[in-house]
Parts: C-alpha cells; structure tokens; sequence
C-alpha cells in the first residue's frame, strides 16, 4: 500500500489557491420531506446549498464518492457555501480553492491511498484504435444538452479517461499504453434515470449499460468514434483517507 500524507497533496510549499470571500454555515433542516442540493454559481463565484463534506471533497480531488473514506457524518452533515472567486483566477483553480477551504474551515487533513476497486479500464478496441492526432494539447470542452452530452478537444487519453469519470459510476483508468494528443470528439446519451452515472443493463460486471435517445452510450460512442474500449474490471485506484475533520465548521 502506498501512502502519502498531505493536507494539500503537495502544495504546501507554496502558497495554496483560496477565494476571496467565503461563507461557510450548516444548513437549516430541511422542510418536510423536501430537501433541495445545488452546487451551482455564477461566473465569479460558487454557490453550494445542502451539500454534503463528501460531496464537495469530490469536486475538490477529483474523485468518486466511493474513492472518499472517512467518518460516516461526511455524507449525512449539510452545509450552505458561498465564496467568491478571484477576478485573475482561471476556474482550473477552483478545486485547489476548494481544497483551502476546507482546510481552513473544516481542519481537513487526508492523504492518498491504492485500493483494489471498481473501475473502467480504458484499453484499445477489438480492431484497434480510430485516434487522429493533434499538434499540440488544448482545452477539453463539455457541453450538456437535451439530446446528451457533447465532449471535444486536443487531449492526452490519460484526460481523456480523468474527462469520462465525471459522467460514470467508477472511476476511469487510461490503460491504452498510448502516448500523444489526439482530436477528441464524442456525443452520448447517458442513463436519464442517474445522469453521468451509466446504469449497468443484465449481465453483471462490466455490462453494457441501457442508454436511450438519439446517441449512442457512452460505451458505444468510445468504441465507434475512438476505437477504443470501457471495460469494467477491478484494479488499484486512488482513494483519500480522511485523517481529520470537524464537522461544524469555522465561524466566517
């Protein structure tokens, strides 16, 4: 087992990305059975209501909620939080903002861990990969729509596959062994009963989930456009290990 101890996964040697105006407050109870979660915003800030500790650290490390382990609390205790992001700040910063705040407001420490788990793994199709080069790496644009989910960009596959575990329900693993940038361009339907969260169809580990409207899933898009396959199987992946937390946090 690997283990690395961080607060901040190694950027304590510099000074950490944080917001300019923070709000942080436990949630009021909810009324009746009517509990309403946004994790929207606007251009320069967020704005979190009834968000779970465990659902935020999600978007602060970029991982799963099944990658999180920690105290059974970080998915029952909801917060409001409100905070204001720098005018000079390019959004990729948000998750190392999110990452100071809840140091700041809730002591979070953590560190890394390898767990056998649950995974897509990212391999070559059948017939071989379908990849068109790029000269040089650019953004990974995601667009959400009424008939799916729109995917395009100038990217690495091993993003590629950090890209696709946002909308699946393991995390994604790039296990081509390919090297290089390629022009991506993919457009899915996913499962409109958990969106982003493909809902396996019979046959157990590693099935191809039912998707409906006028895309393909995600599988098949993978695999029609790229040349490439999602394969469910059980590998090491990372998890954060939650070594303290307090669960009210600090006044504003």
């Amino acid at each position: 087992m690997v283990c690395a101890s961080s607060g901040f996964f190694g950027q304590s040697a510099r000074v950490a990305p944080s917001f300019d105006v923070v709000s942080v407050k436990p949630a009021p109870p909810p009324t009746g059975n009517n509990l309403r979660v946004s994790t929207g915003g606007d251009a320069g800030r967020i704005n979190f209501s009834n968000v779970t500790l465990k659902s935020v650290m999600t978007r602060a490390y970029g991982v799963k909620p099944q990658q999180i382990s920690g105290p059974a609390w970080l998915d029952s205790e909801r917060y409001d939080i409100v905070a204001t992001i720098p005018g000079s700040a390019p959004r990729e910063q948000i998750p190392m903002m999110l990452q100071t705040l809840l140091a700041d407001r809730f002591k979070l420490a953590v560190h890394r861990e390898q767990k056998v788990m649950p995974v897509y793994a990212l391999v070559a199709g059948k017939n071989g990969p379908k990849l068109h080069e790029a000269d040089a790496e650019g953004r990974l644009g995601i667009a959400m729509g009424p008939k799916g989910r729109q995917l395009n960009g100038k990217v690495s596959l091993s993003r590629l596959a950090d890209a696709l575990s946002n909308w699946m329900d393991r995390p994604v693993l790039d296990m081509t062994g390919i090297k290089g940038i390629y022009d991506i361009d993919l457009e899915w339907t996913p499962d409109e009963g958990q969106p982003g969260a493909p809902r396996l169809a019979p046959g157990g580990e590693g099935a191809r989930p039912e998707a409906g409207g006028d895309n393909p899933s995600i599988f098949t898009a993978v695999q029609e456009k790229l040349g490439l396959k999602l394969e469910g199987r059980k590998s090491p992946a990372e998890i954060i290990v939650v070594d303290r937390a307090e669960k009210v946090p600090t006044e504003n």
